[in-house]
C-alpha cells in the first residue's frame, strides 16, 4: 500500500474519532443537565411540602382550606423577595384566624424560626405545535446536525471499503494466509541448514576424496494423499526458482472419487507436503514449466486435453483444450516449449501422429496442426510419437521418437530443399522397441555438441528397460539414464563408454521412469513408478574440466568412424546418434 493511500485512510479515521468524541461530549453533557433538572424537581417538590402549597394544615382536627374561609386575608407570595416570611410566622397567623371560627381542641406551642427559602427558577413555558410533537424523542439524546450524521456515515462506509480493499489485496498477494504460515513453518523445520553452526570453528583437516565421485540422496518427495498407487510420468524443474520441481502421476485405481490425474509442485525445503497441487479428468503423462511465465504449468494428458495450470489459482486448470479433432484425440506423452520471450509456442505432440503448435493464452484451438504421415509405413500411414525435442536455438526442426522404434526427423513449414511434415529419407533407426527417451546435446562450452543427440528405449537389449535419458546441461560428455530395475546410472564418454562412472540403486528398487537435471546439472529429479520424487546430488561429477570438450571430439570422432554416426552405449538400450 502506497503512503499516500495510507496517509488518506488515517486522516479519515481522525476525522471519525474526532466526531464520535464530540457525540460522546454531548452526551455526557445532556446526562448532566438531566440530573440537574431532576435535583431542581425533588427541592421544588421539598419546598411545596414544607410550604403547604395546595394543601391543608392538619392541626388534629378538621381544617377546611383557607381559600374556603370567609373574610380569608390572602397568603403573603413565598417567591417575593420584598416580603419574605418565617415558617413560623406564618402558621401563627393561620391559627389566630382558625381560632375565630373554629374551637380547636388543641394548640401547641409554636417557636418562630426563621430560614431563608430557596429561590424558584421561573417555569419555562412551552408551547407545544406538530413540529415539537413529532420531534419529541429528540430531547432524550443530543441533538445532531443531519450533515453531521452523513459525514459520520459516509466516513465509517470509506472506511469499510478500505478495510475490504486491503482484506482482499492480502488475500491476492497471500491465497490461505494461514496455510501460507504453516508452510512457512514446515520449510524451516525441514531446511537441513545449521541454524546454530559456529563460523569460528575450522572444518576438519582429513576431508573425503570420494565425495566427488558419490552420488548423495537428498530427499524424496512423497505425500499419501496424492501418490498412494500412483505413478510419475514426466518431471520438470521451474526455470526461475531452484528449489521448486513439478512432477505428473496417472490415476489411482482404487480411489474412485479423486481426479484421476494429479500435478505436484514440490519445494526442497517443504518436504512433507506439495507446494501446490492441480487436478485433472483425465492422467497426466507430460508435463512442464513454462520458461517465460514462472508461475505457469502445462500438462499433456491420456484424452488428448492440454491443460495450463496457474499457481496463484486454485487447483482446476484455468485453460484447457477442447475435446475434439481440432486438437488431440490420442494421449499426449511430449511437449515443449519453444520460441523467445516475446514470440514462442507450446508444441505437443501424440500417438495419433499430430503435432500441434498451441499460443499460451488461447488454448480453445491449435495454431498449427501437423500430421506426420509415413508413406511407406508397413501397417498404417500414421507416426505413433512416444518423444519429441528440439535442439537448442531451434524452433522449427525437431524429432520424434516412435513406438516402432525408429526416430524422424520433421519440419513445421515448407522451407528450401523440405516440406512441412515428417522427413521420410532422414529416418534413424537404432531400437527395436518404443523409443522413451530422445534428447539433444545443449549448447554449452567452446565446442558445438548440438547435432548430438541421445535415446533411450524399451527393447529390453540392455540389462533392463531403460525409461529416460538425459545429456548433462554443464559437462559436456556427462549424460544420466534412468531403467525398470530402480538404477541411476551417471555416464562420462571421456571416461568410459561401456560402464557407467556411477551407478546407484533408487528407492526400493521399483522402475525409474523419469530424468530431469537442474539448470545447473548439480541435481537430478527422478520420478519412480512408487509414487515418489527423488533428488540426488551428484557432487563435483558437475563440474568439467577445460579438457573435456576437445576430449569428447575425439570420442565423437571414433563413434563415427566405427559404426557409421551411431555409438551403442550399454548394448542397444541407449544410443549416442550425430546425424543432423
Amino acid at each position: 500500500m502506497s503512503d499516500k493511500r495510507r496517509a488518506e485512510i488515517e486522516a479519515k479515521r481522525a476525522k471519525l474519532a474526532e466526531l464520535r468524541k464530540a457525540r460522546a461530549d454531548r452526551q455526557r453533557a445532556e446526562t448532566e443537565r438531566r440530573q440537574q433538572n431532576g435535583a431542581r424537581r425533588d427541592v421544588d417538590d421539598l419546598v411545596n411540602q414544607l410550604v403547604g402549597s395546595r394543601s391543608g394544615l392538619d392541626t388534629g382536627g378538621d381544617i377546611t382550606p383557607s381559600s374556603s374561609l370567609p373574610n380569608t386575608p390572602p397568603r403573603p407570595d413565598v417567591g417575593s423577595d420584598k416580603d419574605r416570611v418565617s415558617m413560623g410566622t406564618t402558621m401563627v397567623g393561620m391559627m389566630e384566624h382558625v381560632d375565630r371560627v373554629l374551637t380547636p381542641r388543641f394548640i401547641p406551642d409554636l417557636i418562630d424560626v426563621e430560614q431563608e427559602l430557596f429561590e424558584l427558577p421561573q417555569r419555562e413555558r412551552v408551547i407545544y405545535n406538530k413540529e415539537v410533537q413529532t420531534t419529541a424523542i429528540e430531547t432524550e439524546t443530543p441533538r445532531v446536525s443531519e450533515d453531521e450524521i452523513r459525514q459520520q456515515i459516509m466516513l465509517e462506509r470509506e472506511l469499510e471499503a478500505e478495510r475490504i480493499a486491503q482484506d482482499k489485496e492480502l488475500e491476492e498477494k497471500f491465497p490461505g494466509l494461514c496455510g501460507t504460515i504453516v508452510k512457512i513453518v514446515q520449510r524451516a523445520l525441514n531446511d537441513g541448514y545449521d541454524y546454530i553452526r559456529d563460523y569460528t570453528i575450522g572444518t576438519e583437516a582429513n576431508g573425503d576424496d570420494s565425495e566427488g565421485k558419490r552420488v548423495k540422496r537428498i530427499c524424496a518427495f512423497y505425500d499419501e494423499r496424492y501418490g498412494k498407487n500412483r505413478s510419475i510420468t514426466d518431471i520438470d524443474w521451474s526455470p526461475k526458482y531452484p528449489e521448486l520441481s513439478v512432477a505428473s502421476y496417472n490415476k489411482n485405481p482404487a480411489a474412485l472419487n479423486e481426479p484421476d490425474g494429479i500435478v505436484a509442485v514440490w519445494n526442497l525445503h517443504l518436504l512433507d507436503r506439495p507446494e501446490f497441487v492441480f487436478h485433472s479428468q483425465s492422467d497426466v503423462l507430460s508435463v512442464t514449466f513454462s520458461p517465460f511465465h514462472s508461475n505457469l504449468v502445462f500438462g499433456g494428458t491420456y484424452s488428448g486435453q492440454i491443460l495450463l495450470w496457474d499457481t496463484r489459482s486454485k487447483h482446476l486448470p484455468v485453460l484447457k483444450t477442447p475435446l475434439s479433432a481440432a486438437g488431440h484425440t490420442h494421449p499426449v506423452y511430449a511437449m515443449q516449449m519453444v520460441g523467445t520471450q516475446n514470440a514462442h509456442n507450446l508444441i505437443t505432440s501424440s500417438t495419433d501422429g499430430t503435432v500441434c503448435s498451441w499460443l499460451v493464452d488461447m488454448l480453445a484451438q491449435p495454431q498449427e496442426t501437423l500430421e506426420l504421415i509415413h508413406a511407406g509405413h508397413n501397417k498404417t500411414g500414421e507416426v505413433a510419437i512416444t518423444t519429441l525435442d528440439f535442439p537448442d536455438n531451434e524452433t522449427t526442426t525437431f524429432w520424434v521418437g516412435t513406438e516402432e522404434g525408429n526416430v524422424y526427423q520433421a519440419n513445421r513449414y515448407d522451407r528450401a530443399g523440405a516440406k512441412a511434415g515428417l522427413n521420410q529419407y532422414d529416418i534413424y533407426k537404432g531400437h527395436a522397441g518404443p523409443v522413451m527417451g530422445l534428447h539433444f546435446h545443449p549448447l554449452v562450452g567452446p565446442v558445438d555438441f548440438s547435432d548430438l543427440f541421445l535415446t533411450a528405449s524399451v527393447d529390453w537389449t540392455a540389462d533392463d528397460y531403460v525409461y529416460d535419458v538425459k545429456w548433462h546441461p554443464a559437462h559436456p560428455a556427462l549424460f544420466g539414464t534412468v531403467d525398470g530395475s530402480g538404477r541411476f546410472d551417471v555416464w562420462n564418454l571421456n571416461t568410459d563408454t561401456e560402464v557407467p562412472i556411477v551407478s546407484t540403486n533408487v528407492g526400493s528398487g521399483r522402475a525409474i521412469n523419469k530424468l530431469q537435471w537442474d539448470r545447473n546439472g548439480r541435481r537430478a529429479a527422478l520420478g519412480g513408478s512408487d509414487g515418489k520424487l527423488y533428488v540426488y546430488d551428484i557432487g563435483d561429477m558437475a563440474l568439467p574440466r577445460e579438457s573435456e570438450w576437445t576430449d569428447l571430439q575425439k570420442t565423437v570422432a571414433g563413434f563415427i568412424g566405427g559404426s557409421q554416426g551411431n555409438g551403442v552405449v550399454d548394448g542397444d538400450a541407449t544410443r549416442i546418434v550425430a546425424g543432423r
